[in-house]
């Protein structure tokens, strides 16, 4: 059985090739390879998307928060293959089924990202996913990840890519 693994900001750049202001995990708490994670991300005030969500009473939006969770998924796939990606790879964000949110992520707040592997089937990683404020669970889905073959470095950067596949 593979030993549990934790990961700072520098290791987590290794597995993601998001960066600010897109990066959305900051620190990996464990990760059981092939089993599940939990990771961390601070949300503050400062994040760009609070300028317009709401100016009067900021919420982080729902589908940043599944995105936080998406990213912790792929760090996940890449820990349980045993793999670091490299440009020549990617994972795509492919699907998102029983999404609900249950309380609003504010600036301030500590947003715990728990991942669990479902399953992996010809390629298509499934994981069931929450992110919880303290207790408090403030949304949950199923999300897949499927690889797929990456655009060209001009075209780089379109929605949905996550990380590379293992």
């Amino acid at each position: 059985m593979n030993e549990p693994v934790s990961l700072d900001i520098n290791a987590i750049y290794r597995y993601l090739p998001h960066r600010f202001p897109f990066l959305l995990v900051d620190r990996v708490i464990e990760c059981l390879p092939g089993r599940s994670i939990h990771a961390l991300k601070n949300v503050s005030v400062n994040e760009p998307y609070f300028q317009g969500h709401f100016p009067l009473r900021p919420v982080m939006p729902g589908v940043i928060i599944i995105e936080a969770l998406a990213q912790a998924a792929g760090i996940l796939a890449f820990v349980s293959a045993g793999v670091v990606p490299d440009e020549k790879s990617i994972f795509y964000f492919v699907g998102i089924d029983k999404a609900r949110f249950r309380r609003p992520v504010e600036p301030g707040d500590q947003l715990q990202l728990k991942v669990g592997i479902e399953r992996t089937l010809r390629g298509i990683w499934r994981f069931s996913a929450v992110a919880l404020v303290g207790e408090a669970e403030a949304a949950a889905a199923d999300i897949m990840l499927a690889p797929g073959v990456p655009a060209p470095a001009a075209a780089a950067g379109g929605a949905g890519a996550v990380v590379s596949p293992p």
